[in-house]
Order: C-alpha cells, then structure tokens, then sequence
C-alpha cells in the first residue's frame, strides 16, 4: 500500500505526453500529423484510463486504511524561506481524481466523432487532455502556491477552449469574459495565499491548518485581518464556480463545443471551487463570518441560477444555470458545515449534469443537419420539439439525467440533494425555505428543457433552410466508419406556406408529424395546390454510435452512484461507503462519523422533497405540453388568464418573470453600464491626460526650448562679456524664483 501512494505523483504527468507529441509533431510534421489526426484519441483515452485505475485503487485503499499520505521534496531554500512541492493524498483528492479520469475518458470518447468534422481536431485534444493533466495536478497539491499553479493553468485551459471556434466574434468575446471575471477571483485567491503564509508562515495544508488552528485557539492573531485574508481565499472559489456576483462568465462560456461543456463547465472546473473550500475548510470552520458568508452566497446562488434559467430559448445555456445553482447547493453545504453532503452532490450532480450536457450535444449533432452549423438555430429549443422520434436514445439518457437533477428517487441527486435540504432546515429555517422552492423551480425549468425538446411536434419552419449541409470533411475514426446521415423528403407548397406563416409555438400543433418508419411527412389529403414543388431536408437523426457510447455508460452513474450515500448498518452503526471513505477528512473537520440514521426521519423528509419535485414536474407539463384531448389547444395559461379583473395582473407577474430570467436579471447589463463603460471612459480621460498633460509638457519644453534658441543666435554679437552678463542675469533671475517659492509656499 505504501508502494501505492509513493508512486501516486505520477497521477497528473501521465496524461501530459499526448499533448506534447501533438504540438511536436504539428512543429516538425505538419502534415503527416494532419493526416494521421484521428489516431491521438487513442493515446489520449488510453493514457487517462491508466490514471482512473490507479486512482479508484488509491480510492479503495483510503476506505480500507482511512489515512492520509503526503509526499513533498524541496524546490527552493533561502534561509528561512522553504518552498516545497509533492502530492496529497486523502479522501478528497481520491475522489475528484476518479471523478475527472472516468468523465473525461467518456468525453474524449464521445468528442472523437462530435469533433471528427472540425479543421481543430488536434488542437482540441491538445487542450482537452493537458486541462486533465491540470485538473489532476490541482486536486492533488499539497500546498496553496502549487494550487495557484494549477489553478491557473486550468483557467488558461478554459480560455483557450471557450475561444477554442475564435473566429467567431461572440466566442471570442465570451473567452475574455471568462477570463477577466476570473483574473478578479484569481488575484483575490493569490492576495489570501500570501496573507495566510504571513500568519502562519507555512504553504502546506497540514501545516497551515495546525498552525492556524493554535493561533485562534490562544488569541494570538487579528480576528479582521484573518477574516479579510479568508475572504479573499474565497472569492477564488466564487469565480472559479461560477458563484453570485461572479457568475456572469459561466453561460456565455457556452460557446465553446458542447464536450467541452460536458467536460469543464458541469463536472471538473467549475467543480474547483468547491474543492477549494472543501480543502480549506478547516481554516474557515473556526472563523463564523467567513462560513455564514459562504452559506449566503450559496443560497444566492441556488436561487438566482434557477430564475434565470427559466426562460432561456439556448439548450446550453439553460444547463449552465442549471450547473450554477446546484453548485450554489454545494457551496450552501459548504458553508453549513456539511463537508459530507456537499462531497456527495458534488458527486451525483457531476455525473447527472455531464449526462445532460451530452445529450444537448446528440441533439444539436442532429439539428446541425438541417439548419446548418448556426448555435443560434441547432441550439435554440423553440425550434425543436418532436424529437423522440428521431433519438430515442439520447431522449432515454436526457429524460434519465433530467429526473436525477430534479431529485426523483432512486435516482443519484435524490440522495444528496435531499440530505442538504434536510441539513438547511437545522441550519435556518429561511435558507431551507428557499432552497426546497428552488428543488420545485429545479424540476420546473429541467421538464421545460425536456418538453421543449422532445416532445410534441418539430417546431422549425423547413422553408427558411435549403436542407444543405455545411461544407465539412469526415474521416475514418478509430471506432469505425462513420458515414453523414440524410433523409429525403417532400413538402407540398401549401405546406411551407402553412408552416412558414404560423410562429413557432409550444402549444401549437400547425405543424406536419414525420413517420420515423417510412420517413415521409404526412400530408393533407387535399390540398388548395396541387402542383407543389420538392425538396431535400436532413432530419434529426439519431448520433453515431461512439457518441451513443458515451450516453449509455454514463447514465449507468445517474441509476447506481447514489448508492454509495445510503447508509447499511454495521457493528452497531449506520455507516455507508460514503461516510467510511472520508473518515479522515471528517476527523479532520472534528466531527463524529459514527452515527445511526433514522429511515423513519429520513422517509418523512424526502416525501415533502420528492413532493416539490413532482409539483415542478406537474406544473411544468401543464405549461409547455398541450392537451391531447377535444381541449387540444388549451392550456393552463388560458385557464389562468379567464379569471376576469386578474388576468392584467397575472399578464403582468409572468412578463416580469420572463423578462427577468430572459435578460439574466439585468446583471450582464448593470457591469456593462457601471464597470465596462466606466473603465472605457477612465481609459479614454487617462488617454486624454496622457496625451494633452504628460506629452503637453514635454513637447512644449522641447517646442520653448526650440524658439529660445532660434530667438537667443539673433541676440548673440560674439563676444564672450555679453555671454557671461546674459548667463548671470538668467542665473539671478532662477535664484529670485527659487528664493520666492520656499519662501511663500
């Protein structure tokens, strides 16, 4: 076992060769390295496999031997100063390390065949697979400086692959965004790093929270100075997961290709903030204002993802807000004291949310067929509907990870999602209120996700595309021959006119129901035109089958990893896997991990949760699914409208609810007015200053030099008496100005 952790500094490193060789081979071999693309998916998957074994081995070592092992060797030493770097092993590392090899091999699987198309296949692999390497590097650090290493290298992963498609104007935009909202985290995180090593003079966990720990203990330290250093320690963690005000970064971060939002964006980056508090969570359990006001910004969080992510038309960027506000339950956890809990979610949540994220990806794969590669058309929900017909099979997963997320038990985020809520209720009845309603508004806005998508009837007008698809190459992949899928199919004129006149509705059914088995549009019987004209579409079909892969291995973690959170009784306890895997870490934190678990309680309380959700769930079918009945074309709008003098007030409620989420509570628009036109503005004064003050003087010194010369050889008669009386004057007159100055001012 010794021999296990000794070597487990290898765990970030294996991964790294990939990389290198890539952009070697790019330098020196251009173009055999082009043509022999697709076969560095292998290497990448194949080398980030060996790194998921030996991490659920380390994994399965820590529940049976319940230690910690670190390893450090010196970097540098200059007298007292002593930076050392190695590897850190514990509950924690174990478990983001298996979480970020076993979702990144399935997303390296399935970006295989989604990317397969793009001009930046390598340069994408290339970045996916050193952002492992940094990812794994982070989590398994045994100081605050080589987090902020990794930390970095992380962020710079993120900003390349958020502008990864960077001649489109709008990606490149989102990357800098990304990037700047976290350099203010960042510069925060480094300023409470050093001011930690000024308290206690160590880097190193162990180390820090010993020291630390004492300092309080005997009242030895500044009580404001050491909040105001955990403060800024905590607004790393705000930007890094996305967390109110810093959140802004997260939905545009969209734009980048969809494995990289399965990726990064739900199950490993943004999850680095919460592994940050998690990891210094001894620090901040013994200062009550830091923990009060990570439980604040959590419920904040909670509630303004799930607002905001009501009334989004992206499918992406819906689950961004969705990933934002189930990170905000963590961080509610976090700052309760619910180191379990939070570790548990973080879990169930990942997995669920990358589930979802690749779906979105099969469903835009398909929509890319018809509209072309346009985000605003193979993205937008309002132009699909219908298409469990055509991917059942993504419909399945999606429709699994979507009752996960909503909380339906036996389902994984029912567990952890309803241990923090039982959690919040001890903690404060209002932050318990609050999140048990965003639990419904969960439910309510991943069922519109779901209903928009896949049921009713296709929702786009065929006129508006020429059923052309973009001008693309394919290859050969490494899992087998993959060939574009069409369908032909033929529109009446009356029927474009039909469809083309009538706005895309959620309600509606003026729309013309595809056959999946002969793959022809039913048409009407009669026509008012009966010459009409044809043409060629590509339908929604369904993915290729390394994308399917990818899905169904997945949503095996949705249907069994909760199981490591329910707890079976052993020597007189009720324990579960969860609980005897962190064992240390609680330890750590001072808490008993031997306790019994109350079924009855526990029943009690998941049958109000699971209540909330079916209500969402409910209340969300009512709204964007029609009656299929003689009332076809009702629905709970227009039952709720008919209520006489209410109905201008109600027409009122929900146009500020849309145009709330919609506008994403106009806080994008509050930095634009207040930080970016503000800044612009300094810029354009400092340009002004620059320009007329600074070079204003030194060119006018240069100009009056300049004229006084030209003035002072007319003056001149050659004679050296006059030059000495002039130089006297001059020097008389300087001396008048200097003796005047000091002597009044």
């Amino acid at each position: 076992m010794e021999h296990t952790y000794q070597y487990s500094w290898i765990i970030p490193f294996v991964p790294l060769p990939v990389p290198m060789l890539i952009g070697v081979g790019l330098l020196l071999f251009p173009t055999a390295t082009k043509n022999l693309r697709r076969m560095w998916a292998f290497p990448s998957i194949l080398l980030l496999s060996i790194v998921m074994i030996f991490s659920v081995d380390l994994a399965i070592h820590q529940i049976h031997s319940s230690c910690i092992y670190q390893y450090v060797w010196s970097w540098t030493i200059n007298n007292d100063f002593s930076l050392e770097f190695g590897h850190f092993i514990d509950p924690l590392t174990s478990i983001m390390s298996v979480l970020i090899t076993t979702v990144g091999i399935l997303v390296l699987i399935y970006s295989d065949n989604y990317m397969s198309h793009d001009q930046g296949y390598l340069r994408f692999f290339a970045y996916m697979t050193f952002f492992n390497t940094s990812m794994l590097g982070l989590v398994t650090s045994s100081n605050l400086i080589q987090i902020y290493i990794f930390w970095e290298l992380v962020g710079m992963c993120s900003y390349l692959l958020i502008g990864f498609w960077s001649t489109r104007p709008i990606a490149a935009s989102a990357c800098q965004k990304a990037f700047v909202t976290n350099r203010v985290g960042d510069f925060g995180l480094l300023l409470g790093i050093l001011g930690f090593y000024w308290i206690t003079g160590s880097f190193e966990f162990r180390d820090l929270f010993e020291i630390f720990n004492n300092l309080i203990y005997n009242n030895e330290v500044n009580l404001l100075f050491v909040t105001l250093c955990a403060f800024l320690l905590f607004a790393g963690a705000v930007a890094k997961s996305a967390q109110f005000p810093l959140h802004v970064w997260l939905p545009d971060a969209m734009e980048g290709p969809t494995p990289i939002s399965a990726l990064i964006h739900a199950a490993t980056m943004v999850a680095a903030g919460i592994f940050l508090v998690a990891r210094l969570l001894p620090l901040f359990i013994v200062i009550p204002h830091i923990m009060n006001l990570i439980s604040l910004i959590g419920i904040i969080t909670v509630l303004l993802g799930a607002t905001l992510a009501l009334a989004q038309k992206d499918i992406k960027r819906s689950l961004a807000y969705s990933t934002m506000s189930q990170l905000g339950y963590m961080m509610l956890a976090l700052g309760m004291g619910s180191y379990r809990a939070a570790l548990f979610h973080l879990i169930t949540h990942a997995y669920s949310k990358a589930l979802l994220f690749l779906g979105s990806g099969s469903i835009i794969h398909s929509m890319e067929a018809i509209v072309g590669y346009s985000p605003d058309k193979s993205q937008n929900m309002v132009l699909m509907g219908g298409l469990r017909k055509h991917v059942p099979i993504t419909k399945t997963a999606f429709l699994l990870g979507t009752l996960s997320l909503c909380g339906i038990p036996p389902l994984a985020c029912f567990w952890s999602k309803d241990e923090i809520l039982n959690d919040s209720w001890l903690y404060s009845p209002i932050f318990a209120i609050i999140a048990c309603f965003t639990a419904g508004l969960t439910a309510f806005y991943m069922f519109r996700i779901y209903l928009l998508t896949f049921e009713g009837h296709f929702n786009i007008s065929f006129q508006n595309y020429s059923g052309k698809k973009s001008n693309s190459f394919y290859s050969i992949s490494i899992w087998g021959k993959e060939e574009p899928k069409s369908i032909k199919t033929e529109f009446s004129l009356f029927a474009l006119l039909t469809m083309n006149n009538e706005r895309p509705s959620f309600f509606s059914k003026n729309t013309f129901r595809i056959d999946i088995d002969s793959k022809v549009t039913k048409m009407p019987f009669i026509t008012i035109f009966p010459f009409g004209t044809t043409k060629t579409f590509f339908y929604p079909h369904e993915s290729d089958s390394t994308m399917l892969f990818s899905m169904l291995v997945l949503v095996l973690f949705p249907l069994f990893v909760g199981t490591i959170g329910i707890p079976f009784h052993q020597e007189g306890m009720d324990l579960d896997l969860l609980s005897i895997l962190l064992t240390p870490s609680i330890n750590l934190l001072h808490e008993n991990s031997n306790h019994f678990f109350d079924w009855y309680e526990f029943l009690t309380n998941s049958t109000f949760s699971v209540s909330i959700a079916y209500f969402g769930i409910v209340l969300a079918s009512f709204l964007y699914k029609p009656f299929y009945s003689s009332f076809q074309n009702w629905n709970i709008l227009n039952l709720v409208a008919k209520r006489g003098a209410n109905e201008i007030l109600w027409d009122k409620i929900i146009n500020f609810i849309y145009d709330w989420s919609y506008n994403r509570a106009y806080i994008d628009t509050f930095y634009a007015i207040s930080l970016t036109e503000k800044l612009r503005e300094l810029a354009q004064l400092t340009h002004l200053l620059d320009r007329r003050v600074i070079d204003g003087i030194t060119n006018g010194v240069g100009i009056a030099s300049f004229f006084l010369g030209e003035s002072i050889k007319y003056v001149g008669g050659s004679r050296i008496s006059s030059y000495l009386l002039l130089y006297l004057f001059y020097v008389l007159i300087f001396f008048f100005i200097c003796y005047f100055f000091f002597n009044y001012f």
